[in-house]
């Protein structure tokens, strides 16, 4: 058995812990609140937009929208959102993991490459052949995460959407987590360019459109204008789903020193009373040696 010194100094290595994990979870639940409140009043106006768009994009010919325009598929780029910081349980290794795999299996034999948004990104695939080979992209976006809006987010489409525009490239998805509530989150991804156009069966009614003013200005202003909503969006959405992450496993890491700690005091206790019991025995002995 240890001896009391070490678990002491373990118990108070373990309550030290205890308080810096419980900060940690709720300095993340203040966080959370904002950046959860940010998402949801940017998602009812991004999904709608969205909608638009599909319906928009199945209206118009090829020629008349580029961002629509469905060509061989030689040049894919993949952004991996993740946070800058760690902490947060498996959130960030599921949204690389996931963009591995597409850039392997999905679209093997393919010119693939990622743009990071995120330290956890940049750190994951900085070593792999998928980064640095295009100087028409940033080679990562980790500061965006400094200071989040919708500026620093409209830089980053507006370099992706060029670059599809001048046919660099001929596909992006984007792979982020979706927050489904604060303990879950679910890896996706979600094609960014070209658009996906809505069904016809679904659009037959609603695709008949009059422009107003015109539909050259629809198609310059609202279309680049609802793309950059959706990318925003996501980054909302893995903003708050990083907070949240991080939230449900400092809380686990919490209650698990709780547990540690319940059990190394325990332990010192026994280990207490065995000491005190060879004293006494010691003594005992001591005193019927002397009467002997």
């Amino acid at each position: 058995m240890a001896n009391l010194k070490e678990i002491r100094n373990r118990i108070s290595s373990v309550s030290s812990t205890m308080q810096i994990t419980s900060a940690m979870k709720m300095v993340s639940a203040s966080k959370l609140k904002r950046a959860q409140d940010a998402m949801t009043q940017m998602k009812p106006y991004a999904e709608k937009l969205k909608e638009i768009l599909a319906n928009l994009s199945a209206s118009l010919d090829t020629s008349e929208n580029i961002y629509s325009q469905e060509r061989d598929v030689k040049n894919v780029l993949i952004v991996v959102i993740t946070s800058n910081r760690g902490l947060c349980g498996g959130f960030n290794n599921y949204v690389v993991k996931k963009a591995l795999k597409l850039a392997n299996e999905d679209y093997k034999g393919m010119n693939v490459s990622v743009l990071p948004v995120g330290k956890k990104a940049t750190d994951s695939f900085k070593k792999t052949e998928f980064m640095g080979k295009h100087d028409f992209l940033p080679s990562s976006a980790d500061d965006v995460w400094g200071d989040l809006n919708f500026s620093n987010s409209n830089d980053i489409a507006e370099k992706i959407m060029t670059a599809y525009k001048e046919e660099k490239l001929d596909k992006v998805v984007v792979v982020y987590n979706t927050f489904v509530n604060v303990a879950t989150q679910v890896p996706t991804a979600t094609q960014f360019l070209p658009i996906v156009q809505a069904e016809t069966a679904e659009t037959s009614v609603s695709a008949d459109y009059i422009f107003e003013p015109s539909k050259k200005e629809i198609v310059t202003e609202l279309i680049p204008k609802s793309l950059k909503t959706q990318f925003y969006a996501h980054l909302l959405e893995s903003h708050a789903g990083e907070h949240g992450a991080r939230m449900t496993a400092m809380h686990k890491a919490t209650d698990n020193a709780t547990e540690l700690n319940k059990e190394l005091k325990l332990q010192y206790n026994k280990a207490r009373q065995a000491a005190i019991t060879n004293e006494i025995l010691e003594i005992v002995g001591g005193a019927e040696a002397l009467n002997g």
